[in-house]
């Protein structure tokens, strides 16, 4: 019997702490930094961001998202034999972020690993425990993006501060006699990595280099909208689909240009485009899973629906998946 995996359950974890453009305009102020919510709005489309707590952790809002995805999949985190979290900004060095999580669940035994592709990340990962799923390596798995981006924000450079936010998505992914995952296409290339990245580490107990994120903006979306739309189109036609086939667009919440940018190249009306940058900010790995359950939650994605879901991020990474509900 060919195995396919498919989701069975969404969830995903806001910190409560709401961070609108007004009120991050008076904090930056009192650093000297100007901006507004007029210029936030009008390049990005975002309003509002939401910030951890100092003590709270990327696993931390995970295991808050995972609950409510093994909820919404009628299963127990017993049930749970492959976990695997896509952060870039991981509770410590080294054990996982998804090691963690697995003690927080209270079990032990499956495999449990991180996947770093920044905000490619949960494309990545859904894509490796589909793989897994369908050589039989798994057969229910919690796929997770958690972020705390605003640990590594550099809060005197408005043209990024302004953009990230913290939060966790996550889905259980089974598998299945019927497709769920129907394809996916995965990319990178690191010659770019210097336009988007957080250029430090530790050594000796000391940090060398800059903790702290840098984007060349322009560059970035210049080379988003590109490939955004060759990743979306090599995963069509790996599945046999056309542009018509997608009920759903769900892009990384990066910026609504961009994304608004993707939905035309690919000659979808923009109501078939899954928005939450505007409340959500930009949560790298987390931004495609909050995204989803929030549209699974509302009514918006019914089941038997596809959809279509693109991540890009430092590394240069991006890719696809297209999948049936």
């Amino acid at each position: 019997m060919t195995l396919f995996s498919r989701i069975s359950g969404t969830g995903s974890y806001l910190p409560p702490r709401r961070v609108t453009n007004d009120d991050l305009a008076r904090e930056l102020a009192e650093r000297g930094i100007e901006t507004s919510d007029q210029w936030i709005v009008e390049r990005t489309g975002i309003r509002a961001r939401h910030f951890a707590e100092p003590d709270v952790t990327s696993s931390d809002l995970g295991l808050e998202a995972s609950k409510r995805a093994l909820e919404a999949a009628g299963r127990k985190a017993e049930d749970i034999d492959l976990i695997i979290v896509a952060t870039s900004t991981p509770d410590m060095v080294f054990p996982s972020s998804a090691a963690i999580l697995q003690r927080k669940l209270g079990i032990a035994g499956c495999p449990a690993f991180d996947i770093q592709a920044v905000c490619s990340g949960f494309v990545y990962a859904l894509t490796v425990a589909d793989a897994m799923i369908k050589t039989g390596s798994a057969r229910c798995a919690l796929v997770v993006g958690a972020e705390v981006f605003s640990r590594i924000l550099d809060f005197s450079d408005r043209t990024t501060c302004v953009l990230f936010g913290d939060g966790a998505g996550a889905v259980v992914l089974e598998a299945s006699e019927t497709p769920g995952i129907l394809a996916s296409d995965l990319h990178a290339d690191g010659k770019y990595v210097d336009i988007l990245s957080v250029p430090g580490h530790v050594s000796g107990g000391k940090v060398l280099g800059t903790p702290l994120l840098h984007m060349d903006g322009q560059a970035v979306f210049k080379l988003a909208v590109r490939v955004l739309e060759d990743a979306a189109r090599a995963a069509l036609a790996k599945a046999g689909k056309t542009e018509a086939d997608i009920d759903w667009l769900i892009p990384h919440q990066a910026n609504l240009r961009i994304m608004e940018g993707t939905a035309k190249k690919l000659k979808l009306p923009l109501e078939k485009l899954v928005v939450t940058v505007h409340d959500h900010g930009n949560t790298s790995a987390a931004s495609i899973p909050l995204a989803l359950d929030d549209a699974v939650r509302s009514g918006k994605i019914k089941k038997g629906e596809t959809v279509m879901l693109e991540g890009v991020g430092g590394g240069f990474t991006w890719g696809a998946v297209l999948l049936t509900l």
